[in-house]
């Protein structure tokens, strides 16, 4: 979700290259060589650890044209000033990141080229009730608040009648589109608008993105959302947000999140339960 909020220990996935540093955000520190300079310092060809996590990890990613050949919707995840907006909650960044920034830019320019080709978009809104908990998290984007709105560049999509927006009270955009009937407001636009293909954007990568993606990779697979059958993930219009490992001990109960790495593992995630990966997006001509 979106502040400056485990480092998860994978060594019995991960290649020795991994298993025998001891990793921090910008730097790999060798135990068998504790003097060793970090690349921010002397050695510019030490490498980092997204570096190594990027080779023993790897993220195929590709490239996407949509076209009217295919019925694509737009899934925009919680993209609410809540986690995007610097200084606008308990989890919004402290400062500018340029990978929200980034995300945001991109969820803009393709919520306004799909609605103006009338293609259909979803946005989730992260909406909680004031005296419902969501643990591990501290409370955020409470109901009525501006917290829990899009973010300003989108907030034209509250007017839109192209697009649908829907409040969730939970991690995952699946679980809270269903309703008190026990419809699913998420696969009923899938079914309406038969949706062949879906491009997920948003934050967190690894958090709530990779949640819903999850989710509904699974739903398909049981025939739940028929026609659906592509989930695209565009790792460019995604994001996470950052804590280092030093404010993190500070903080009761808080695991360390690198930004770039978390934005990986995310990724490597997705692609692992059957979503696709595109690092750019374009629009076939006319």
């Amino acid at each position: 979700m979106g502040s400056d909020w485990s480092a998860s220990v994978f060594s019995s996935k991960l290649g020795p290259s991994l298993r025998n540093a001891v990793i921090t955000r910008h730097q790999v520190v060798s135990p068998r060589n504790p003097n060793l300079k970090t690349k921010n310092n002397t050695q510019e060809d030490v490498p980092t650890t997204i570096d190594l996590l990027k080779k023993e990890l790897p993220v195929e990613e590709g490239s996407l044209v949509l076209s009217h050949d295919v019925r694509t919707g737009l899934v925009l995840v919680d993209v609410v000033n809540g986690f995007c907006t610097v200084g606008a909650g308990n989890l919004a960044p402290m400062k500018p990141y340029k990978q929200i920034s980034d995300m945001v830019e991109e969820s803009l320019r393709l919520a306004r080229l799909f609605c103006e080709k009338k293609w259909p978009v979803l946005a989730f809104l992260d909406s909680h009730h004031p005296d419902i908990p969501e643990p591990p998290y501290p409370p955020h984007c409470i109901a009525g608040t501006d917290e829990a709105r899009l973010v300003p560049a989108l907030q034209w999509l509250e007017n839109e009648p192209n697009a649908t927006l829907k409040c969730k009270d939970c991690i995952d955009g699946f679980l809270g589109s269903i309703e008190k009937d026990g419809s699913n407001l998420f696969v009923d636009w899938v079914k309406n608008n038969q949706i062949k293909a879906i491009l997920v954007v948003g934050i967190c990568t690894d958090i709530c993105v990779l949640d819903f993606v999850c989710s509904t990779l699974s739903a398909r697979n049981r025939h739940i959302l028929t026609p659906l059958e592509d989930v695209i993930v565009y790792s460019n219009a995604c994001a996470t947000f950052d804590l280092r490992v030093h404010v993190a001990r500070n903080i009761n109960g808080a695991l360390a999140h690198p930004q770039d790495l978390m934005h990986h593992i995310g990724l490597y995630m997705a692609k692992g339960r059957g979503a696709r990966i595109v690092s750019k997006v374009s629009f076939a001509a006319p």
